[in-house]
């Protein structure tokens, strides 16, 4: 049986060009840890990261351990994606990210299949809980919709984000458009490369941004 994958299905949220384009983004679910800080240098940032892969494998092997809930299905696990915004403004080539890494807000996440129900979810948080004594209790799980959007995919380190961030914006009033940040529609970004072992100038992120008319 062929494993469901969601970056193959959804070519067109996974793989956008390096041109940026628009998009109509669908109602999908995630397992949500949220927190503020330097994601370089907060601990709670590297602990949302071992409780999002934590649960999210535990789901997927629950099969090995004769627990797979009903309707499981084999799939590779999504990318980690991330939402991120500042308390007192949305996260633009305005906002200036240089230098206010520590006020930074986000909800780190990582996209399930639809049999992940809010008692799979319960399930996997005892059974992680109990195995790893980690503290699951911060993790969510919820249903997000971000609509129509601007997207375009960045090559390269994060920090040179600004600039490929200021292109989408150009594109986005290029288009009779603005950007529309609130509430889970925010500066989105789906990292498609491993930091730990992809050298920085290979790194490639989807970066999004919900837009509306004026």
């Amino acid at each position: 049986m062929t494993a469901l994958h969601f970056a193959k299905l959804d070519p067109a949220l996974y793989a956008p060009g390096t041109d940026p384009g628009l998009v109509d983004v669908p109602t999908m679910r995630f397992i949500v840890v949220e927190g503020r800080g330097d994601p370089n240098t907060a601990p709670a940032y590297a602990a949302a990261l071992e409780c999002l892969y934590g649960l999210t494998y535990t789901i997927k092997m629950s099969p090995k351990s004769g627990d797979a809930p009903p309707g499981y299905v084999e799939y590779a696990v999504p990318p980690l994606e991330g939402l991120w915004w500042f308390d007192d403004e949305p996260f633009t080539p305005a906002a200036g990210v240089a230098g206010r890494k520590d006020d930074l807000v986000w909800a780190a996440m990582i996209r399930q299949p639809s049999f992940v129900t809010p008692e799979v979810f319960a399930w996997a948080q005892q059974r992680l809980a109990h195995r790893k004594k980690l503290d699951v209790s911060g993790a969510h799980l919820e249903d997000i919709t971000e609509g129509r959007c601007a997207q375009v995919m960045h090559l390269g380190p994060y920090d040179d984000e600004p600039a490929t961030v200021a292109r989408l914006e150009a594109f986005i009033a290029s288009q009779g458009l603005r950007t529309d940040m609130a509430g889970r529609r925010a500066h989105h970004e789906i990292y498609l490369g491993d930091p730990r072992r992809t050298a920085p100038a290979k790194l490639r992120t989807v970066i999004r941004h919900p837009v509306a008319q004026p």
